[in-house]
Order: C-alpha cells, then structure tokens, then sequence
C-alpha cells in the first residue's frame, strides 16, 4: 500500500479548514476528507437568512479576513462564499463528497474506510462539527402528532409555515431568529425550557468571544475575573431580533406537556391546536465514525485531554464547542484550538 499521509483530516467546513491553515504552515502531509458537495461545511445547510451574530472581522479563519459586510452581520451566502474563497486561497487538497465510514487502528497509525475507497494516516482530526446529528426533545404522545415536525438543521425558509399555527421549541439564537422571520407570516409562539437570555443590543459575539478568552486566560493561570454574564447561547439582537421585538413576538412561554393528535397540552391543562413545530433544540457531536475505535462515550463525546484523544492519543477532535476548546464551535473561536492542536501533533510525529 502506499506510504501514510502523515494526517487524514475528516471534515471540510470551518474547523478542518482552520487545521488545514497549520499543518501547511507545519510542513505536514495531510489531505481532508469533506462529505458535501461543495465547499461551506454546515452553513451549506443553514437556513437561507441566518445571520451571523459577530461582524465580519470577528468571524474570519486564521491568515485571510472575511470580507466587511454591508450591514454589519454577514448572511450564510456570504459565509459560503468565503469558506470557498479561503479553500481555494491556500489550495488545501480537499476530497469531496467523501464519507467516512469507520477507523481502525492499523499499525503505528490508522486505516480509514470511505465511500470512495481507504485512506491511510499517521494521526487523524476528526473535525465533522454537529450538524448531522441534530437532537430531537422526546416529549410524551409525539408520535400521535399529525402536524409537521422539522428541526432547524432542515428548516429553509417561513413560506412553507404562512397561515400556520406554530411552534418554535428552543431559546437560542436560532429559535429567535427563525421565530423572527416566520412571525411575519403565521401565528407563532416560542417555547422556551427557560427564559431566553437576550444581550444588550450593543453586545455582539465580539463581545462575547473577547469575554470567553478572558475566561479562559484566567483559568489557564488560575485566576477569576469579574465579568459581565454572557455566553454564546445568549440572545445577540442582530436587526431580524429587534425587529421582532418592536412588533412584540419576541416573548417566550414554559414548555407544554405532551402532544395530542392536532396540537398539544399546556401545563395548566389547556389544549391548543397546532399546525408544526421547528425544534431549535441544537446539536450533538457527529462521531458515528469513531464507533470502531470504542472512544465514544455514553454522553456522545470523547474523553480528551485539550483536542487529544485520552484513550486513542492518535486522534484529536477540533470545533465541537466548549469541550474541545472554549468558543471553537465559532469561525474564529476555532483558530486557538486549531493551531495549537496542529503543534501538539508536530510533536508527537517527530
């Protein structure tokens, strides 16, 4: 067989791009195996008017800044144009659409079974991201609910919803922009399991990311810092969401108890009919193809010290939040983690 590359990174969006930026710079052999069909990762599949909630400076990938967009918060488009543009930039050897079906150890390093034959490698990142594996709230008598159900990972645009009585399920920023847009054209209510947290409007994820590095600063040296509350599942108030606010829709209710048939029943005992509900529920960690290693977890994650594997010190995990690295779920979030993922790698291949 041919000689191993020296790194098999498994996923093309923000995070495997943002490894790609270092191990070039390190000198590495390396290719990236990405499943779409073009570049953009999972804003491919975000709904057409999300916004970005950081301006466009505040969102770029480590050597090349995103583009300034012209109302301040750029739209998913311009987001895919410039995951394009960088891949591009750099021309990072990219294989698409490629998927990986499982890991096996092989020797000093790894065999990758894929849709489009084996790939071999010293180490791998598997930076997937959680888009392919959206979470689903399990509520009593859901499956006797006639309505639509469709979670925010499919969810396009409101056209589909006009006249409709809906639920949006899920107090993030994805629930208030997505009931922003399809309250101009159903009869919505926005179920909340607490109430949503909203930002001052001067507050944007540039705030938040220079908030979540003092954080973590401290922590490295053992120190606490006196902050203003704010994190990334707050509610930034980008024009969509103060729009909403000035019509008066941007108010949340406690969750129901359970469907019926036609709609479901609140808890005070009171029934309500309902046309569809979009869960805005968020993600887990996509790591199906980790299954053969034995690394997964109950909870759905690996056990890592930083991004490295503690069981399989040959695999490190780049951009699923928090837990491989504070903010590096976000565009810029992710470069800390990136480079110094790539230098820990540098080290053990010698």
């Amino acid at each position: 067989m041919d000689e191993p590359l020296d790194v098999v990174v498994i996923g093309g969006g923000q995070a495997g791009l943002a490894c790609a930026y270092f191990l070039r710079r390190a000198g590495l052999r390396f290719t990236i195996l990405d499943g779409e069909q073009s570049p953009g990762g999972a804003w491919l599949h975000a709904w057409d008017s999300l916004r970005l909630f950081s301006p466009a400076q505040w969102s770029s990938l480590p050597g090349w800044p995103m583009p300034a967009s012209p109302d301040g918060y750029p739209q998913r488009d311009a987001v895919i144009d410039y995951l394009a543009r960088y891949e591009a930039r750099y021309g990072f050897a990219v294989e698409r659409p490629v998927e990986v079906e499982a890991l096996t150890r092989d020797g000093a390093g790894f065999s990758i079974a894929t849709s489009t034959g084996t790939r071999r490698a010293r180490v791998v990142v598997s930076a997937t991201g959680t888009w392919r594996h959206p979470f689903w709230p399990d509520y009593p008598d859901q499956a006797l609910f006639a309505g639509r159900q469709i979670h925010s990972a499919d969810y396009r645009t409101p056209g589909a919803f006009a006249g409709q009585r809906v639920l949006v399920v899920g107090g993030g920023n994805s629930g208030a922009q997505i009931l922003a847009e399809v309250s101009r054209l159903a009869e919505t209510t926005w179920v909340t399991a607490t109430p949503p947290s909203f930002l001052p409007d001067e507050v944007d994820g540039r705030v938040l990311f220079e908030r979540a590095t003092a954080r973590w600063q401290a922590a490295q040296e053992g120190r606490t810092i006196d902050m203003p509350v704010g994190g990334f599942g707050d509610v930034v108030m980008v024009p969509p969401v103060r729009e909403a606010r000035e019509r008066g829709v941007l108010h949340a209710v406690a969750p129901f108890i359970r469907f019926t048939p036609n709609g479901v029943i609140w808890r005070d005992g009171t029934r309500a009919p309902v046309d569809a509900v979009i869960w805005c529920t968020g993600f887990r960690p996509a790591l199906s193809h980790l299954a053969g290693l034995g690394v997964v977890g109950e909870d759905g994650r690996v056990v890592t010290n930083g991004t490295r594997s503690v069981e399989e010190p040959g695999l490190w995990l780049v951009g699923y939040g928090d837990w491989t690295g504070a903010a590096s779920a976000t565009l810029i979030g992710v470069m800390r983690t990136a480079r110094s993922t790539v230098a820990e790698i540098a080290v053990a291949l010698g």
